[in-house]
């Protein structure tokens, strides 16, 4: 049995589960690290724990199989994002040349004392922050003079002070040496932390596993937004909340909102706050992206909402994890990767892994946390917090050896990647895209509906 999936087993706090198979080879991208494998223990994890939903509904099982190729497209899924040209041809939308500009100035810089660092520009205002605090213009060159000025823990720290977005490049065995890695590598990958007591909730007869289960979905750009699409795929009403001011990079939210509904609700108006609570009263699954302790300070964290709604799963994902030096700290894939160890070991020069493995991984793995967590709901009741993060991710990944032969990667085949995609006509056009990839022998995941326009429905529950 695959390694990663037996740990995510006993997550779980069951040994095997002989009803999902994981077929195929490590096989497709060119690394070191077993991305396609651990991605596919991942999926296979929440396929036990949807077998376990399934048969708390239904009294039995069902098989479930997942491909490891199948499961190397959704560590990609965005590129694979197509719309439809007036010719009929599908195309993928290509990077706009700032961000590409972006992509490469996030990278390794030396610092003055000979150690590397990596500043992250991902999102404009943080952009402008880092640039402010470096002194310089927005060009590699330019950061690269910038960073060398700097030793690199005094620069680490004044980025971190400022609520930016950095981190040092670090060896495995540096991060794990370091009081923050050291913190992490005593939980889980996967924390379900019992925060309240409550009458057990079964689940709602006829229907996908989740019918009937709502959930709130306060995240963006790539981790959260997966985790609530899978919950998604299995019949769950998920409400993105969103406010006008916080930006959102739209290849993302096309591509990880399909079957969802969307709302704008601002946090910082009063009216607008307690109407979230409002329908948090009525959730079954609160998911949020935010640093620890934010949302507590206006009211909404995990104890605080148990409190109103008994019977909650509040799903925390961040960068850092929710305990240890770091934990308040921002993050990016980029930045759990630099910190963790992987980028260092990925090439000659830390270099990125070819997909955002932290980012998807977290994702499938907020949705297997939950999926555990309502299943306990069921059955014994209570109040739950899921807790998973990039940085825990990366450390699972590395937990499960290296490839012997890390150069031989053969990529999906366009009719590969066709087989999996299908159509929806939604607000920016037609588009081709990844539908859900687990097979199931009874009943399969699907997309509600296609992905809607940001804020296009009111802030209320179905039905």
């Amino acid at each position: 049995m695959i390694n990663a999936f037996q740990e995510l087993m006993a997550v779980r706090g069951a040994d095997v589960a002989p009803d999902v198979q994981i077929t195929g080879s490590d096989s497709v991208y060119h690394t070191k690290f077993k991305v396609t494998e651990t991605a596919a223990a991942i999926l296979a994890a929440n396929a036990a724990a949807i077998n376990d939903i399934w048969e708390l509904k239904t009294g039995r099982r069902q098989t479930a199989s997942v491909d490891m190729r199948h499961a190397a497209a959704v560590l990609n899924s965005s590129n694979y994002l197509e719309f439809r040209q007036e010719n009929g041809e599908y195309v993928a939308k290509q990077d706009s040349e700032l961000s590409k500009q972006a992509y490469d100035i996030i990278a390794p810089y030396y610092t003055r004392d000979d150690r590397l660092f990596m500043p992250h520009f991902g999102m404009p205002h943080l952009k402008e922050k880092v640039l402010k605090i470096l002194g310089c213009d927005f060009d590699a060159q330019s950061v690269g003079k910038a960073v060398a000025k700097w030793d690199a823990e005094e620069l680490d720290q004044v980025i971190a002070d400022a609520n930016c977005c950095g981190g040092i490049v670090r060896t495995q065995d540096e991060w794990l040496a370091h009081p923050h890695g050291q913190a992490l590598s005593a939980k889980a990958v996967v924390e379900i932390e019992k925060i309240g007591d409550s009458e057990p909730e079964p689940f709602p007869s006829g229907g996908l596993p989740l019918q009937g289960i709502r959930v709130l979905d306060l995240t963006r750009i790539l981790a959260g937004p997966v985790a609530a699409r899978t919950l998604g795929e299995y019949g769950a009403d998920v409400l993105m909340v969103a406010a006008k001011h916080v930006p959102q990079i739209k290849k993302f939210f096309i591509d990880l909102s399909h079957g969802k509904r969307s709302c704008y609700l601002d946090m910082r108006d009063q009216e607008e706050a307690e109407h979230l609570k409002q329908l948090v009263r009525q959730a079954d699954v609160f998911s949020q992206g935010y640093r620890p302790n934010a949302l507590t300070r206006k009211g909404f964290g995990p104890e605080q909402l148990a409190e109103i709604r008994p019977g909650l799963i509040y799903t925390t994902i961040n960068c850092y994890g929710s305990d240890g030096p770091f934990s308040d700290r921002g993050g990016w894939e980029q930045i759990a990767q630099t910190v963790t160890g992987v980028s260092h070991e990925n090439g000659e020069f830390p270099t990125l892994l070819p997909v955002f493995f932290s980012d998807y991984g977290t994702g499938y793995l907020g949705a297997y946390g939950t999926l555990l967590a309502l299943a306990r709901r069921a059955v014994e009741g209570g109040s739950y917090h899921v807790k998973v993060s990039l940085c825990q991710t990366a450390m699972f990944l590395q937990r499960q050896g290296r490839l012997e032969n890390p150069n031989v990667g053969i990529p999906l085949s366009a009719e590969e990647v066709q087989a999996l995609q299908q159509t929806s006509q939604t607000s920016y056009g037609d588009i081709r895209h990844l539908g859900p990839v687990v097979r199931y022998s009874e009943v399969q995941p699907r997309y509600a509906g296609p992905t809607p326009a940001l804020g296009a429905h009111k802030a209320e529950w179905l039905g």
